[in-house]
């Protein structure tokens, strides 16, 4: 198998997108991981009570396979989405519960679920700061079964005493992994959050249902912001055949970003996540137009993609088919980016975070990253992605 070796020097490379002299003064981490199939050991289905409020966490909930016998519920064999099921009692099967069970090939038990919780607690906690002393005030999270284990996640001992709050929503998604965000509670307020679902269709001519794009505003110390989860469709089937799929994803995550900017151009937004494509693919540098430059920006042009130097550097994120690809990535707009320090948050540093801890020191897969599974068995690794973050200072 090919190796690439720039996996190594991903925790030193950094790239500042400005000239700022002196110490990190007011600082704040924002970041997201990859948790890599992070399932509870029950096996699971969706439950839709479409006589519940959509904002309802009770709406759509994952609830265990045993006890849809005492629930109500009707056939159903319509299309998956909210508004169809407004009104409606349905159960949806998760295409990937029934492997992470300890009956499964997997033997996935209590065991293995505290130990994958203790890495990913591990890693999230230690997320900027060695610049910031202490463990981001924002997190997205990818491939999280449902809101259970992300509240197993926040209760873990190195997260804890950061009191996480969790914003969650189930999707549609084939298989049952949805995206979230957790926030400590003392620095970020949120005001307002949703999830836009993203409808794309197969050669077929078949609905595929994927995650849904998670839109959060609210203020980080006291800073109007947001936050917008993204984990695009996969290259299955092909990079070519499957980039309108992502280019779909863009165009939804635009409107969305445009929306929230239109709304109040002061808002600072930071769009992140598993993107699938690398910052020169087509998706993202034409149907987003994420900016590679700075003086690029505009007001037709407002996101930067922070990944893009780094990009430039030989950095990757994971290994696709034995090729590096630097698929995670943060995206901001341009009233993030300021060659002073001010009043107000600006981009400091922005980073793929790989201590050698997160990394394959030996075998075919040295210099990728520590990944929690090689096919039924558990590595007692993190993630198959190194997770992104951004340091944002400001004057205190």
């Amino acid at each position: 198998m090919k190796r690439f070796s720039s996996l190594f020097a991903l925790f030193i490379s950094i790239v500042a997108f400005s000239q700022q002299q002196g110490k990190l003064r007011k600082v704040a981490t924002v970041g997201f991981l990859n948790v890599e199939n992070l399932w509870d050991t029950i096996r699971s289905a969706d439950y839709i009570d479409g006589t519940k409020d959509i904002k309802n966490p009770a709406f759509h909930r994952s609830i265990p396979i045993d006890s849809i016998k005492f629930l109500e519920a009707e056939k159903y064999d319509g299309p998956w989405s909210d508004g169809a099921l407004i009104g409606k009692k349905v159960v949806r099967e998760q295409g990937g519960s029934e492997e992470f069970t300890p009956k499964s090939a997997k033997n996935y038990g209590s065991k293995i679920y505290k130990a994958k919780l203790a890495n990913e607690a591990k890693v999230i906690s230690e997320m900027g700061a060695q610049y910031t002393k202490t463990a981001p005030a924002v997190v997205g999270l990818i491939e999280v079964e449902n809101r259970q284990v992300i509240q197993d996640l926040v209760n873990e001992p190195a997260l804890k005493k950061y009191d996480y709050g969790i914003i969650h929503y189930n999707s549609y998604d084939y298989r049952g992994i949805d995206v979230a965000l957790i926030y400590q509670k003392r620095r970020f307020t949120p005001t307002n959050s949703l999830k836009k679902e993203l409808v794309i269709y197969g050669d077929s001519g078949r609905r595929e249902y994927t995650r849904d794009i998670l839109v959060v505003t609210g203020f980080l110390d006291n800073e109007k912001v947001a936050f917008f989860m993204n984990h695009w469709p996969s290259r299955r089937g092909g990079e070519a055949i499957s980039l309108p799929k992502r280019n779909a994803a863009a165009a939804l995550l635009k409107k969305q970003m445009d929306s929230v900017r239109a709304a109040d151009p002061t808002t600072k937004l930071f769009a992140m996540g598993d993107f699938n494509d690398d910052p020169v693919s087509p998706s993202l540098k034409n149907h987003l137009k994420a900016q590679a430059n700075p003086k690029d920006l505009s007001e037709e042009t407002p996101y930067l993609n922070l990944m893009y130097p780094l990009y430039k550097k030989g950095v990757a994120s994971l290994a696709y088919q034995d090729a590096p690809n630097l698929f995670d990535q943060i995206i901001v707009s341009k009233n993030v980016i300021s060659d002073q320090v001010t009043k107000e948050y600006s981009v400091y540093k922005a980073e793929i975070f790989a201590p050698p801890y997160l990394v394959n020191k030996e075998g075919n897969y040295k210099g990728y990253p520590f990944r929690s599974w090689n096919g039924d068995q558990f590595t007692g690794g993190y993630s198959d992605h190194f997770p992104a973050f951004v340091v944002l200072q400001k004057e205190p």
